[in-house]
């Protein structure tokens, strides 16, 4: 791998390429604290409409930090991984209750919040503060791999591998910008070093590639399938209020405690003439397959599971509620809600 060819071209083919992105258009560290825990695992354009909905509601680290934890989740619905959300606004409450509001500006001090660690910490320093530390996320790790034609099958996750991934991206790492660098790093590795297929021809530092095409990876545990059931219990409209039941997940959940959900039913295999939808839904390895059917008032209690705190909502307030990213979804195809607005419409798709 040449380094001069990597540093050389790698720069200009960022200011020429680079998408334009909300929180590229900012150095405020707030901001890009929240871009960067809202991309852990999620597409950037999923990312993109709920990050400019939750900094015009959370503007401030103060503002964070002083809303009910029930108010951000609800704006963190439809992006996952809520554990992200929860910890996000525990470090914002310790930031506004301990350093007055302000955030750390070096690496080492921002892994002391909750939820921010090692890479989170290096692209706020080097992004918001210019602090000379490499980013290393899934992106940059591949294209560090591809360009040191490193096999990745080999050792993966382990900690000399690790070191070594470290010291070749702090090789790379222009000092002088390094938080233009290590976005030109993700960027790469998002638009064209690719896990699959990845544009080695209009890949701007193919010259110093070892690698030039896909390399061997480390086989991925298997995705577990699991069917399950959901109850759509809807409340006939009176004065234009239509009603739809949910419960809350219990707090002791180890995934999406406190999060509202449709009722779950004794049965996850429905009727056919029962059957409403059919929903597939992906939650980590488990791919989730879901039978939704609508189920009367007066037989909810035989029909589902006793999933404690339940609840009649109005559609129009379902936006206001921290609902998992399945109800969200099921609640979108009945037409009883969409992204950032609710509809009122009768049970029947």
């Amino acid at each position: 791998m040449s380094l001069e060819t990597v540093r050389g071209q790698l720069p200009g083919w960022y200011a020429a390429s680079r998408r334009d992105l909300p929180w590229r258009r900012t150095r405020d560290p707030y901001f890009i604290w929240v871009s960067e825990i809202m991309l852990q695992q999620t597409r950037v354009a999923v990312v993109i409409d709920r990050f400019e909905a939750f900094v015009r509601r959370f503007p401030t680290v103060g503002a964070l930090a002083r809303a009910p934890e029930q108010d951000v989740l609800a704006l963190w619905s439809g992006l996952g991984y809520y554990r992200r959300a929860r910890m996000l606004h525990q470090a914002a409450q310790f930031v506004a209750a301990h350093r007055r509001g302000k955030l750390p500006e070096t690496a080492d001090e921002l892994r002391e919040l909750p939820g921010v660690g090692a890479y989170t910490a290096a692209a706020i320093a080097s992004i918001a503060h210019g602090e000379p530390v490499a980013v290393v996320d899934g992106n940059v790790e591949r294209v560090i791999f591809r360009l040191a034609g490193w096999d990745e099958a080999e050792g993966k996750g382990g900690a000399a591998l690790r070191k070594k991934i470290a010291e070749l991206a702090f090789q790379l790492l222009d000092p002088e910008q390094p938080g233009e660098w290590n976005q030109a790093m993700m960027e790469l590795g998002a638009t064209v070093c690719l896990p699959r297929n990845p544009q080695c021809l209009v890949c701007p530092v193919a010259e110093g590639c070892k690698t030039r095409g896909e390399h061997k990876t480390a086989p991925r545990a298997p995705m577990v399938s699991r069917a399950v059931g959901h109850a759509l219990v809807v409340r006939a409209a009176t004065r234009g209020a239509q009603r739809v039941l949910l419960e809350k997940r219990p707090a002791t959940e180890t995934v999406m405690p406190g999060m509202w959900q449709l009722p779950v039913l004794r049965e996850a295999e429905v009727p056919e003439a029962e059957l409403r939808m059919t929903v597939r839904h992906a939650i980590m390895q488990v791919n989730y397959q879901v039978q939704v059917r609508t189920v009367a008032e007066g037989d909810v209690a035989a029909l589902t599971v006793d999933g404690g705190e339940r609840r009649w909502v109005r559609v129009e307030e379902l936006n206001a509620l921290p609902l998992t990213g399945l109800t969200r979804k099921v609640l979108s195809r009945a037409k009883l809600m969409v992204l950032g607005g609710t509809v009122s419409a009768s049970a029947k798709d």
